[in-house]
């Protein structure tokens, strides 16, 4: 699978957020009384109608003087409850702010793991701003959502509840006219509801994909700059900013659509209360008082059922963040972890066996085929091919980044999807051909291999490579920054580091693409002093651009065209017509009168 799971994206909203609240067990905690003390601070609201209400009917007499006893008690009684409300809403905003941040920091985290999880064949289906912005970008839409548009969430549901009982305590009419007028709103709202949530799930796409892009130029920098690309790559960023814009335009004009809609209910409904209190009134069914009071009401009824339309542009933004982290969390990993119940390798020398192997990457042709080839322990393998020709596949097999589509790959006998990742990982370890660095110190690169090693054991490690003198070379040491990708160093200083990684995690089986590519002979000579260093008393398998790493193997793998055609040692394989003496030939040809080794043919495989 090298797509993400997206059957989120074809499910309800409702459907969405039960799932999302389903996997934030920390928002759900606590959360009942979060709307007790929602329903109090609401509660609160009314006390203002109810005190005007008495006071107009019992301390405003027709006749007489104004009862100032009367009137005095209901305005402390007023300020009395405006009191608990505030409190009760500072409770609740503080309750809502800490749950909502634990929650979503707990779904960030898984968010990312599970990226983490995916194969290399299913992220590199993917863009990788996309894949940052929904740990990200997405989050914090479901963030600001949970935090505003679920506090008036909250409050605006426990006000319209509250509201309509005292309303139909004043008069059961009118609160029926209130609500027959807003029917038709609420019913246009579900409609307007699907629009705009298929409008903000492009957004959220959108905003990925610009993601994507403004990453992708800052990372390619230097290449922009090498080849003046600048207009180009600008006008590709300008692209994504339009299609943003564009898009994020065309939700919120779906979303002005209901504001003045939602004025024009307001009202209307408005008018139909003074209309029939006016007719209750001279019936005497309502007092002057209840009316006034009613009135308030209706404003207070009226403002939730106008914030909807705000609190709708809001989720539904965050509910098409909710579709696109979901997506990545119901995509299952086609590289799977077997966990507790998997094997643990024993440490020592590994013995490697391929059965009738075959791979294809999704919708193209076989690349492996009918690969079968043993490997003994302590071995040193080099595998050499055109590009093209399946061997980087095979190394990226061996290590299991990815699985075969038929056969089956053993490490000692046991099944490589049935090793448990911890142990895979511990006894096998890939140098990749870019020796990826992380934006930190010489010695923090290092210690990747081996994240408890001490100091003095990096720069015995790097003495036992033959890589001390290049240490004292270094302005700080171990405490040099290596820069971001290691773009302080030079590409065979950072191949060097990689294998010095490499050595210290101290596997029993290394796999190297290639180390000594792409750098100057001086250099090489250095890493193939490193390589002897590291690949020797342990199985090592080299993909070899450079056949100078092939004529020191103990055996040649040849692929050409998904198969293993030739295997044997280099003095055999070079003096036998076939794939290995041409390309031999055609190496040593390319190499004749530039001072040594040049890198032939590579690519991905």
């Amino acid at each position: 699978m090298t797509v993400l799971n997206e059957t989120a994206l074809r499910e309800g909203a409702f459907a969405t957020l039960r799932r999302g609240l389903a996997i934030t067990p920390e928002f759900r905690r606590g959360i009942a009384l979060t709307i007790v003390l929602a329903l109090v601070a609401t509660a609160g609201r009314v006390v203002t109608p109810v005190a005007v209400q008495q006071t107009i009917d019992h301390g405003l007499p027709l006749a007489g003087s104004p009862d100032l006893a009367y009137i005095r008690s209901a305005v402390l009684i007023c300020a009395a409850a405006i009191v608990v409300t505030a409190l009760c809403a500072y409770l609740m905003n503080v309750r809502l702010y800490r749950s909502t941040e634990t929650s979503l920091a707990s779904l960030r985290v898984k968010a990312f793991r599970h990226v983490h999880d995916l194969s290399m064949l299913t992220q590199s289906g993917q863009r990788k701003g996309g894949l940052v912005s929904r740990v990200t970008g997405d989050v914090d839409q479901i963030s600001q959502f949970m935090q505003w548009g679920g506090l008036m969430f909250l409050i605006s549901a426990g006000e319209i509840v509250v509201v309509t009982a005292l309303m139909a305590v004043y008069s059961w009419q009118l609160t029926l006219v209130v609500w027959i007028a807003f029917v038709p709103l609420a019913l246009a709202l579900r409609h307007f509801q699907r629009l705009i949530s298929r409008a903000y799930m492009t957004v959220r796409e959108r905003m990925g994909d610009l993601l994507a892009a403004v990453s992708e130029s800052v990372i390619g920098a230097p290449v922009i700059k090498a080849y003046a690309a600048e207009r180009r790559t600008a006008e590709r960023v300008d692209r994504a900013v339009e299609r943003g814009r564009v898009a994020q335009k065309r939700a919120q004009g779906l979303v002005a659509l209901t504001f003045p809609t939602s004025e024009i209910v307001a009202a209307m409904a408005t008018a139909a209360v003074v209309a029939g209190g006016v007719l209750l009134g001279v019936g005497g069914d309502i007092s002057a008082g209840e009316l006034v009071a009613f009135l308030f009401l209706v404003t207070l009824f009226v403002s939730p059922m106008q914030q909807a339309t705000e609190i709708l542009n809001e989720a539904q933004n965050a509910i098409a963040g909710w579709r696109r982290v979901l997506g990545v969390l119901d995509t299952d990993p086609d590289v799977a972890d077997p966990g507790p119940k998997g094997h643990t390798l024993p440490r020592g020398p590994v013995g490697v066996a391929f059965e009738d192997v075959a791979f294809a990457y999704p919708s193209g042709p076989r690349v492996l085929e009918g690969v079968t080839v043993e490997i003994p322990p302590q071995a040193r393998i080099a595998v050499v091919g055109e590009t093209g020709s399946g061997k980087t596949t095979f190394a990226k097999l061996l290590t299991r980044l990815m699985d075969p589509v038929e056969g089956a790959v053993r490490v000692d006998g046991v099944p490589l999807h049935r090793v448990r990742f911890a142990s895979l990982r511990e006894r096998i370890v890939i140098v990749p051909q870019d020796g990826f660095l992380f934006d930190t110190t010489l010695g923090e690169n290092i210690r990747y291999g081996r994240p408890g090693a001490s100091d003095a054991e990096i720069v015995a490690a790097l003495g036992e490579l033959g890589l001390g003198d290049w240490l004292e070379g270094l302005p700080r040491g171990l405490e040099t920054p290596v820069g971001q990708r290691g773009e302080s160093l030079s590409a065979g200083e950072r191949q060097l580091v990689a294998l010095a990684r490499a050595y210290l995690a101290d596997p029993d089986l290394l796999v190297l693409d290639e180390a000594t590519s792409a750098v100057d002979p001086a250099t090489e000579v250095r890493i193939q002093r490193a390589l002897d260093g590291v690949t020797r008393g342990r199985t090592s398998v080299a993909i070899a651009h450079r056949l100078s790493t092939a004529e020191a193997a103990d055996e040649i793998l040849v692929f050409d065209k998904g198969r293993i055609v030739q295997r044997g040692h280099h003095s055999a394989l070079v003096g036998t017509p076939g794939v290995y003496a041409d390309l031999h030939t055609s190496w040593r040809n390319a190499s004749t009168g530039r001072g040594g080794p040049q890198s032939g043919k590579s690519g991905p495989n």
